[in-house]
């Protein structure tokens, strides 16, 4: 088994292409031709997460996350993301970065149907090379559905949590507001706030919102659950995993790390 193939596979199911513009996806470490029989799944491309593909002998490590994102004009040590590129280098591992490809292709998908909804449909169609009309296939970033039976906000903001496995959300709005449309986001959703107006849903479930964000979705009848970036992102792991023993069966080993909300909270 080669990287190559583990690309291959990857690019059938969330085509690289359909990444945003602004993105970095596809292999950024490595040779196309190495081999690939131990893989390790991970959200960010952490200096622990590294030491721990290391540990597991793994030949490529595979993210939702690009570790390269910005340009870099030097791999040196003394920077971060340069000791974490010349780690991987050192250790003989590969490197795939999966990101607004799989949210196309994948994360919303994954998100809308573990939080089990209705007739769901994108919440933001894509326009790419495998979707000239748009919205064909009803793909694209995030999820607009409903709920088998409505909730109050505060309920349901427990339910999701308990859905991703959290030890907590957060939410804005009253605690007994009406819940039957939900949007879903996952990741950073403040630019989706708008869309889900649009698409009359009574909350958005997403992470990274700030308060000012909060309470203007509020002001025109929005609810809010912020689960945290890594709180929906993390289904990423499990989700990917699946696939790939799926696509590659006995061909390739795979690990993952462990769940590990990155964010504590004292309450």
């Amino acid at each position: 088994m080669k990287v190559r193939d583990v690309l291959d596979a990857i690019n059938k199911r969330s085509p690289f292409s359909a990444a945003c513009d602004w993105d970095n996806v596809g292999l950024l470490v490595g040779d196309a031709d190495w081999e690939a029989s131990r893989v390790y799944l991970a959200l960010d491309a952490t200096d622990q997460v590294i030491a721990h593909a290391v540990e597991k002998g793994a030949d490529l490590l595979v993210t939702h996350h690009p570790v390269i994102f910005s340009s870099m004009k030097r791999i040196v040590a003394d920077d971060f993301t340069g000791r974490r590129v010349i780690s991987l280098i050192e250790n003989h591992i590969a490197y795939i970065a999966m990101h607004t490809n799989y949210d196309v292709f994948g994360m919303a998908d994954a998100a809308g149907e573990r939080m089990g909804l209705l007739d769901a449909a994108a919440l933001e169609c894509m326009e790419t090379p495998e979707l000239p009309d748009g919205c064909a296939g009803q793909q694209g970033i995030g999820r607009v559905g409903r709920l088998e039976r409505p909730l109050p906000l505060r309920d349901y903001a427990a339910v999701i949590r308990d859905t991703f496995g959290l030890s907590h959300v957060r939410y804005f709005g009253a605690d007994d507001c009406r819940i039957e449309t939900v949007a879903v986001c996952p990741g950073s959703g403040k630019s989706v706030i708008g869309l889900a107006i649009e698409a009359g849903a009574d909350v958005l479930v997403t992470g990274d919102i700030d308060h000012h964000s909060g309470i203007d979705a509020v002001a025109q009848g929005l609810c809010i659950i912020d689960a945290g970036h890594y709180g929906i992102e993390h289904i990423f792991i499990e989700d990917q995993r699946a696939y790939l023993e799926k696509c590659l069966g006995e061909n390739i080993e795979i690990f993952s790390e462990p769940f590990a909300e990155p964010i504590g909270v004292v309450v």
